[in-house]
């Protein structure tokens, strides 16, 4: 067609240009550069963030289009986004106004057009190429052929406008004329004039009916094509579901006719790592703009790479693009070839999958009464008053611990990765991933007993096993250590510190998690950032993680540095935003991993970098150059109703489930944590604190055994006053000005506690682990350490990292097999 004559674009066009949009009260209206185009109207801060960086885009197709004054207009799509826009000018503003109805009336069309048949266009047909070639041909010469007619129907409606102009203007003046003689001249020219428009008029009618028959000889025939293509597409579904029920049918007698790995055990597994079907929150937010104002700069930016990278890109990146690319086969291929591989594990013997609980008990909706609390704390030491479990979720630390493993299938594509840096990837979004379970999650765990484990046996379903132990009260601590069959063990030790800052809770780990694949020796470790809890005072409470992560590889050296952002309600970034860059040991950047730690991470590789312009605070920032970013990693969706449930995940929901032959000390067997699972709260409160005094008991009787080992005469004391200190002696002293209840077990011989700081708004955060051990915090004035020893862990020294952690040391999975945990001490 012929390029229009006006300025206001068709509706094909892509139109760009500079508009005021509103942002705030304090800001008010700021110029962004606006693009139009296919139905879409985004737009970005500056020309060049076009590349890369789009600040919010709306679908005209719903969207409703007012116009508010001379040079202001609003575009809104029901509430949910809604721009509030000012042009430079009337003419400027009309200009958008032409190009967006007329953008919205094409996506309109396309839209139902779309609905209507299902397809865009049947272009190729099934058959042999030379076939689709042809018929390719042949549409693309009727489009050409139906151009032309257009351009025609343009051109004769032109000149019917020029000649209709012109016959108008001599029959104006004929009207005018009054002489006799100038008549006759006046009458020849209108009726040439007037023949002239007859013929274009007959001309714009034949060009009509030509246009109007091409049109429907040539629609008939695209209708038959569609039909066709609808019909073999109906036939190609059915060939498939057959397909599909054949392979199910051989798959079953393969089962029962050989012996298979587990992995092929459960059908589940390899949908697991597909991409879920809940939307991106992030893509759902476009109408949250987070205004200009004062934070911290990225250290880098990235910019698309040039395309000649994408040409070669397939030899350049390996199995990690095709791994965690959207075909599903790709999951499938993986776990054949790794289960032909002879140096894989051996296949175990087929026995059913347990199936696990979806559910369990909603949670009660009990009345909290404060008073009656405090009614109960009245005689009693600060020490012994036990937090009620209104304030907690029916799982204890240790569970929450293991809930890290959701997201093991990181660790077993990490186990494959032929590259280090790839492997390096999976390892940081498996980082990332252990913070996506506490978004919604502001109950407390009940703090672990001393000598408390809990044990995950997913041998069968996923190849892992986990096991953790509370081996420590002073500081508290829980080790943790998991394996699996794919090659890799997981192991950590957390003890957390926390400091209450007036409106909100900063909690601080101390402690070191580590990750060793056999297959290739890497031995990775990194530290966890801080978590805090805001609306402490009042409000709704929620929680934040910000800070800087360090994944290193010790054995060749590579680091990944992931950075957690603060939320900030001035910020322009998502909520929950995290970014990273993988490097080698001489510093050079390979990938970079940005998304949020609730929802998805996703990777790019780095083809090219450069230091780029400095920014906001004279810090000169790094452009890297990079490929299509890929999702790495995406959380589960929840499962339904669990807002009823505590918000727990469906591995969460398993935690607690009972399960036969585990140990005794096992956080399953907790009854006050079984009671209020069950929803018998005011039951599950007197077991808890029956709990308490059996553990200062405890406590109690291995000073006194001490005591008794004491090879100094100095060193022995009397039974009565081991039963009078510290707990009395630490009683006696003044409270601080802000004094805390402590929650379960926490005095001297107790795991941490939860501070309340005001009535109207406990702290119900679930990973407090403050190290506190006596009174008030104060800590316990025993001559004489605790002596306890863990059971299945000890504390050494990692060789390879430096750091003093405590390291499984075996045995406990013997026992069970053996059904022997005489050497369990008897802590429920």
């Amino acid at each position: 067609m012929s390029e229009p004559k006006s300025p206001t674009p068709t509706p094909g066009d892509t139109y760009k240009g500079w508009l005021f949009k509103w942002t705030n009260y304090i800001k008010g209206y700021q110029r962004r550069w606006f693009v139009l185009s296919n139905g879409l109207l985004s737009y970005y801060r500056t020309q060049a963030e076009m590349g890369h960086t789009c600040r919010g885009t709306i679908n005209l197709a719903t969207a409703n289009i007012a116009v508010e004054d001379s040079c202001n207009f609003v575009i809104s799509n029901g509430g949910a986004q809604t721009y509030h826009l000012k042009a430079s000018s009337e003419v400027e503003r009309q200009r958008w106004i032409t190009a967006l109805e007329l953008a919205k009336a094409k996506a309109v069309q396309m839209q139902a057009e779309s609905d209507d048949s299902g397809d865009d266009f049947p272009a190729v047909s099934p058959n042999s190429g030379q076939g689709g070639d042809c018929r390719n041909t042949e549409i693309q010469s009727t489009l050409r052929t139906l151009n032309s007619k257009v351009e025609d129907l343009a051109t004769c409606n032109d000149l019917i406008v020029k000649h209709g102009s012109a016959l108008q203007r001599s029959l104006s003046e004929l009207e005018g004329l009054r002489v006799a003689v100038d008549m006759g001249e006046k009458v020849k020219q209108v009726t040439e004039r007037a023949t002239l428009f007859r013929i274009t008029s007959n001309a714009m009618i034949n060009a009509c009916r030509d246009f109007l028959s091409m049109a429907q000889s040539h629609s008939k025939r695209w209708q038959k094509a569609l039909q066709t293509e609808r019909e073999q597409r109906i036939r190609l579904e059915e060939t498939l579901e057959q397909l599909a029920k054949q392979h199910n049918h051989l798959e079953r007698a393969f089962r029962g006719a050989t012996v298979l790995p587990p992995s092929f055990s459960n059908p589940a597994l390899g949908n697991k790592g597909g991409v879920s079907g809940k939307a991106d929150a992030s893509d759902e937010d476009d109408d949250n703009e987070f205004f200009d104002a004062m934070e911290e700069p990225a250290e880098f930016i990235t910019v698309p790479a040039d395309p000649k990278y994408h040409r070669r890109s397939g030899s350049n990146i390996s199995g990690i693009s095709s791994e965690t690319g959207t075909d599903d086969q790709s999951v499938n291929f993986d776990e054949l070839s790794l289960a032909s591989n002879p140096e894989s594990p051996q296949p175990l013997e087929l026995e059913p999958v347990r199936q696990r609980r979806t559910r369990i008990p909603d949670k009660p909706n009990y009345y909290l009464n404060l008073w009656s609390i405090m009614k109960n704390c009245i005689g009693k030491e600060l020490s012994k008053i036990p937090m009620p479990v209104n304030f907690n979720e029916p799982l204890s630390m240790l569970q929450r611990l293991s809930e890290d493993l959701e997201y093991y299938e990181l660790l077993d594509k990490a186990a494959k990765s032929h590259s280090s840096l790839e492997q390096m990837c999976y390892v940081a979004a498996f980082t990332v991933s252990s913070y996506s379970t506490t978004v919604h999650r502001t109950g407390k765990p009940f703090n672990p007993l001393l000598g408390e484990t809990f044990e995950l046996d997913r041998h069968r379903e996923c190849g892992y096993r986990s096991l953790c132990e509370q081996v420590s009260h002073h500081p508290p601590a829980a080790a943790h250590h998991a394996f699996s069959e794919k090659g890799w063990t997981l192991r950590q030790e957390i003890t957390l510190a926390s400091k209450f800052r007036g409106k909100y809770l900063s909690i601080m780990p101390l402690g070191s998690i580590q990750c060793i694949f056999e297959k290739s020796n890497n031995h990775y470790s990194w530290k966890k950032v801080t978590t805090t809890v805001h609306n402490i005072i009042v409000g709704k409470l929620w929680i934040d993680q910000s800070g800087e992560i360090d994944v290193v590889n010790h054995k060749t050296g590579d680091r990944c540095h992931l950075k957690f952002a603060p939320y900030s309600y001035f910020s322009r970034d998502v909520p929950r935003k995290v970014t990273g860059v993988v490097t080698d040991k001489d510093g050079k950047a390979h990938y970079v991993l940005s998304g949020t730690w609730d929802e998805k991470m996703e990777f790019s590789k780095i083809m090219q970098s450069s230091k780029g312009e400095n920014g906001t605070e004279g810090k000169q920032r790094t452009v890297y150059q990079t490929l299509k970013a890929k999702e790495i990693w995406r959380k589960n969706p929840l499962p339904e109703g669990a807002e009823n449930m505590y918000y727990f995940s469906s591995l969460a929901l398993t935690l607690n489930e009972p399960e036969e032959g585990v140990a005794p000390t096992d956080s399953r067997r907790r009854p006050d944590q079984r009671l209020m699972e069950e929803g018998h709260w005011d039951e599950a409160n007197a077991e808890k604190q029956r709990l308490e005094e059996k553990q200062r008991s405890t406590r109690r009787e291995r000073e006194r055994e001490a005591v008794k080992a004491a090879s100094s005469p100095e060193e022995a004391v009397t039974e009565a006053s081991i039963n009078d200190s510290p707990l009395k002696t630490d009683a006696k002293e003044p409270a601080p000005a802000s004094s805390e209840i402590s929650d379960e077990t926490d005095t001297e011989d107790s795991p941490p506690h939860t501070p309340v700081a005001s009535p109207y708004g406990p702290s119900l955060f679930p990973y407090i682990m403050e190290g506190r051990e006596g009174p008030y915090g104060a800590p316990a004035k025993s001559g004489h350490p605790d002596t306890y020893q863990a059971l299945w862990f000890e504390k050494m020294d990692d060789p390879v990292s430096g750091e003093t952690l405590h390291i499984y040391k075996g045995g406990y999975w013997e026992a069970k097999e053996q059904g022997n945990w005489d050497m369990c001490p008897d802590v429920f």
